[in-house]
């Protein structure tokens, strides 16, 4: 069993706040493909990287699904649609092997 974790930024990258339906249409994209998801949502994590000697910060939010197999072809589509919609360089998606209990 794969659980795919995705980070989403909650602003873009000259401050702008994203409005809910990107987020609403994420989750109904992942739930219809996946039978469900969960959404870490209600205190944003905070990311920190170094790029250029410049320390950036962003709020995120994760979305996980879990899916008997890690199709990489789908998922690297979607990131990059992901990327497209949210205005990014890069979205973050990974994946990790669980074991259900």
């Amino acid at each position: 069993m794969q659980l795919i974790q995705i980070l989403l930024p909650l602003y873009d990258n000259i401050g702008r706040s994203f409005g809910e339906e990107l987020y609403t249409q994420v989750r109904r994209e992942l739930s219809e493909r996946f039978g469900g998801l969960t959404a870490f949502t209600r205190a944003p994590a905070h990311g920190l990287w170094k790029s250029e000697g410049k320390t950036h910060r962003d709020d995120i939010v994760v979305f996980e699904v879990m899916a008997p197999d890690l199709d990489r072809t789908w998922w690297r589509h979607y990131r990059r649609r992901l990327e497209t919609i949210f205005r990014q360089e890069k979205i973050i998606i990974r994946a990790r092997d669980v074991e259900i209990l």
